[in-house]
């Protein structure tokens, strides 16, 4: 089996579980992981015929997508920030729009030596890019999961990153021994229980629900606990930064302004959602 042969077959083989635009996607990410070809690489080397291994490792990892794992979960790998992080049925698996927040966080905090908070880990995937972006900043991350923070704690080995680890629960914030924060962010559980039968297998079956999702009576509850810890941990002047669920924008906005934030502000994503909410102690 060639190059070209392969892309074809994994192709053919999931155009039942995805569309014809993630399949190639896939099927690229395949060639990356096996055999480190970049799509550049593909295209000079479709004639080329495969190792042995590599044909029984892609029929392995399309009978674990045709039951619609993620394909971060079948490579053991996401990328991230220009970086690959390992993920696990206990982390989220870092999101493209993820990106756009750190980029944010990083371009609006030029100063060195910045001490950072991220609250929900997961995989570290937040905090760890701060770290390795911002100037001499000390990064302090925490999570409620055992296993998550062991994620973490590889990813910021292995991507060379400083970041001290602590497990806490987001909702019973006390003094987590960082205090004074210049910056607090977190990308937290938003996605109400209702909309569970909207989401697609490869998300609801495979990753953390305890990450995931948040009571539809109550659905701001970790905005609400971290804004308020927020408030008692920022220096005067310092930054809160939040990934949201698209559909409350502006209740999470409300929420910021009536604790007594300034320069609240709402920041959509590229796609157009409302995805960020960014303010001032």
């Amino acid at each position: 089996m060639n190059v070209n042969q392969a892309l074809a077959h994994i192709k053919a083989e999931l155009s039942a579980v995805m569309d014809a635009g993630e399949s190639q996607v896939v099927a690229r990410m395949m060639m990356k992981h096996y055999m480190n070809y970049d799509p550049v690489d593909i295209i000079l080397r479709g004639d080329s015929v495969l190792p042995d291994f590599v044909p029984e490792k892609i029929e392995s990892a399309l009978a674990r997508l045709r039951r619609n794992e993620p394909i971060q979960h079948v490579l053991g790998k996401a990328y991230f920030c220009g970086r690959d992080f390992t993920v696990t049925r206990h982390t989220l698996i870092p999101r493209p729009e993820t990106e756009q927040l750190v980029d944010m966080i990083v371009d609006e905090n030029k100063a060195s030596d910045l001490q950072v908070l991220d609250i929900g880990t997961g995989s570290g995937c937040i905090a760890i890019s701060l770290a390795l972006a911002m100037k001499f900043a000390r990064v302090t991350a925490i999570d409620i999961s055992a296993e998550a923070l062991a994620v973490a704690e590889t990813n910021a080995k292995d991507n060379k990153a400083k970041v001290d680890f602590i497990q806490a629960d987001a909702l019973h914030l006390t003094d987590l021994g960082c205090e004074p924060l210049d910056i607090v962010v977190s990308n937290p559980p938003y996605v109400r229980d209702s909309e569970k039968s909207f989401m697609e297998p490869n998300v609801l079956d495979y990753e953390p629900h305890a990450a995931l999702f948040v009571p539809d009576d109550d659905p701001l509850r970790f905005y609400n606990s971290i804004a308020r810890y927020a408030l008692r941990a920022l220096k005067p002047g310092g930054r809160l930064y939040f990934e949201i669920n698209r559909q409350f924008g502006n209740e999470t906005a409300a929420l910021l302004t009536r604790l007594g934030y300034e320069n609240v502000v709402v920041t959509r994503d590229s796609f157009g959602n409302n995805r960020f909410v960014s303010a001032t102690r």
